[in-house]
């Protein structure tokens, strides 16, 4: 799940370097399933790569196209209508202070930077926002702070904007990434990119942003360094609006000769923000590390000195029963050796829970489920329990079955019914947890499941094994048999047991109750408790108009009191249109790989990346001697209208079955 994606990293923790004679390793030394488990962007950004495909030096599959950058990139097929003086877009032409705000009804956009007008070889490049994350000061509800991976400087960077006034207008904010502190002698280590964010607050006012940092290598430039770190920014008393400089090291690996290292991947941050926490006000960061031995393990840093130092890590995936295939390669942390997208979450008592999607669970015939996890930690994240199975799910389709070849090779997605093939951006299902303040032995997992109580064999979608690339295969998937649902799996046990534990994904509680829900596709979640102890669920929902058909989007929010019962509330006061920037000969291939939530009291703010915003282009003829330049909007090659990606939030009551808007 990420902007900057996937990271050459080294193997501790601490500021380090290349191992002597270290053999080199990166995305291309993949196995196929860690192949299938990386973050989204990274395959285009450092070098693409399928089992079945010849790899191309500088992004992508030899079937896809590649950008002026060494990313996938198909460019407009053609420039108009014209965008005269007087007309330009709300995310191009300034107001008030300079900013590019806007508002659709209630919805608000979050980053205040305005469009660039980007080459089109290179569309997306300088312009998109996605992957969001929002928190709300739990102890001061005017404060909201949100972060993204904002491409406004012409490569992904950590974005961050805040809001004094509940989301109502927003500022953005400058996140202090270009360089750190140097290894050794070198008081400097410069960063080309940067993103994969999320934020939080603590008890006393000071808000925290994760960000990776990394360089590129010689796939997009002559410099060979490949160095990479996660770093923690500290906002100190003003709500967000700036961070401390340099940013602190969770872990860092040097690499100017670009050898080669360990690649480490969605990092994940969370704070105890508990009065009553012997861990009070704790930083807590967890990742995933694709290692060259094959495996791809969940490790822990945690720092108790407000984001100052962190900890050596700590392993989170440790061995269990319910990891009997391990693929072949070796075990050294145990069998539950392939795993990904950890989300960390405290309880008011201290408990720290990391909840991951684990591939390790055994299958036969055409089944290909795999199973979410949870691992508890009652010591500040020094040591953890052996791990819980949460539920069996169902990830996504392989996108290039469904969609047609070269719609993103090696990749899942959400594809749309019928003959329509313009959802082609790369997606995949991911577990997020909350423990209910109001009762903390209750924890709660959601999670996505593309087979459930609406989506199965009875209704003709049918588990079919997995395709050459490691994707799943169903029947079912274009003609309506299948859908995407969003599931919950409930513990009253502080952890130890899950509702889902036995339970299979197609007998559990859908948050996704509506009726037309029960046809149409929900992804991208994530979940939050009210502190009235209500849970709330956002996500990107197909229920709406002709979304289901023509892969256009709309996010939604459900609530529920008692965990059985959901009501839903429509976000978005219209439907978004499939993503067309980084875009390959099909469609948009990134999106982001999540969104984001956070709900103080009864009141819930998401926040998402839009796309119901235009690109703009210089037209052709224009911008030459006697001809001033004039904008143009763009017809992509699957026909769409170019469209740009933007941050949005708004604030809306957490519907219940008896409340709804």
């Amino acid at each position: 799940m990420c902007s900057a994606g996937l990271l050459a990293v080294g193997l501790g923790p601490t500021v380090g370097s290349s191992p002597a004679g270290a053999e080199p390793f990166n995305v291309k030394h993949l196995n196929n399933i860690q192949s299938r488990l990386i973050s989204g962007e990274l395959l285009a950004e450092l070098g693409g790569k399928s089992p079945s495909a010849k790899l191309v030096p500088g992004g992508g599959d030899e079937d896809q196209d590649h950008g002026a950058d060494g990313a996938a990139n198909t460019p407009p097929d053609s420039i108009g209508p014209a965008v005269g003086q007087g007309h330009q877009p709300a995310n191009y032409a300034p107001a008030g202070s300079g900013a590019c705000s806007e508002r659709r009804g209630s919805n608000v956009k979050v980053n205040q930077n305005c469009l660039n007008i980007t080459d089109r070889d290179l569309q997306g490049r300088g312009q998109a926002n996605n992957e969001s994350f929002i928190s709300q000061d739990p102890f001061n509800g005017n404060h909201i702070i949100a972060s993204d991976n904002d491409y406004v400087r012409g490569d992904g960077t950590c974005g961050t904007a805040y809001s004094l006034d509940r989301g109502r207008t927003w500022n953005n904010s400058t996140v202090p990434d270009i360089f750190t502190r140097g290894p050794g002698a070198n008081a400097r280590q410069y960063w080309q990119a940067g993103g994969d964010t999320s934020v939080a607050w603590d008890t006393r006012g000071n808000a925290y942003l994760s960000c990776q940092l990394f360089n590129r290598g010689t796939i997009a430039s002559s410099d060979p360094d490949q160095s990479s770190a996660f770093v923690v920014f500290r906002s100190t008393g003003n709500h967000g609006a700036s961070w401390n400089f340099p940013g602190r090291y969770v872990t860092s690996f040097f690499d100017q000769p670009g050898t080669g290292g360990v690649l480490e991947d969605k990092q994940l941050l969370t704070v105890d923000a508990s009065l009553s926490s012997p861990f009070r006000d704790r930083v807590y960061v967890t990742w995933t590390e694709f290692a060259a031995d094959g495996t791809a393990y969940i490790y822990e840093a945690h720092s108790s000195d407000y984001g100052e130092t962190f900890s050596p890590r700590v392993l989170v995936s440790t061995d269990s029963t319910l990891c009997p295939r391990t693929f072949g390669v070796p075990t050294p942390q145990g069998r539950c050796n392939e795993n990904q997208y950890s989300d960390p979450f405290t309880g008011p008592d201290g408990a720290l829970y990391v909840a991951w999607s684990n591939f390790n669970n055994a299958v036969t015939g055409n089944d290909n489920r795999n199973q979410v996890m949870l691992a508890k930690s009652t010591d500040g994240g020094a040591t953890f329990g052996a791990p819980v199975k949460v539920s069996d799910y169902y990830d996504l389709p392989d996108c290039d079955t469904y969609q047609g070849v070269r719609a993103d090779p090696g990749r899942a997605c959400v594809p749309e019914k019928g003959s329509s093939t313009k959802s082609v951006f790369r997606a995949t299902n991911y577990a997020s947890g909350a423990v209910n303040p109001t009762r903390p032995n209750q924890v709660v997992v959601t999670f996505a499941s593309y087979i459930n109580q609406h989506s199965q064999e009875s209704n003709g979608c049918f588990p079919a094994g997995v395709a050459d690339d490691g994707q799943n295969l169903y029947t079912g998937v274009k003609d309506g048999g299948c859908n995407n649902d969003i599931l919950v799996s409930v513990s009253n046990n502080g952890g130890a047991s899950f509702t889902g534990t036995t339970t299979d994904p197609r007998a559990q509680t859908s948050v996704t109750q509506r009726r037309r829900q029960a046809t149409t596709d929900q992804f991208w979640h994530w979940a939050a408790f009210s502190s009235r102890g209500t849970l709330a669920v956002d996500y990107y929902d197909r229920q709406y108009g002709s979304d289901e058909t023509t892969g256009y989007s709309d996010l939604s929010l459900s609530g529920s009191r008692d965990l059985t019962r959901f009501a839903a509330t429509r976000v978005t006061t219209s439907s978004m249109p499939p993503p067309t920037q980084f875009a390959g000969p099909k469609g948009g291939q990134f999106y982001g790989d999540y969104t984001g939530l956070t709900v103080t009291n009864g009141r819930a703010h998401p926040a998402w990346s839009d796309t119901r915003a235009v690109d703009l282009f210089v037209c052709p003829g224009t911008a030459t001697p006697g001809n001033p330049p004039r904008l143009c909007t763009a017809i992509e090659p699957n026909g769409q209208r170019a469209n740009d990606q933007e941050l949005f939030t708004d604030s809306v009551d957490v519907p219940t079955p008896h409340r709804t808007r």
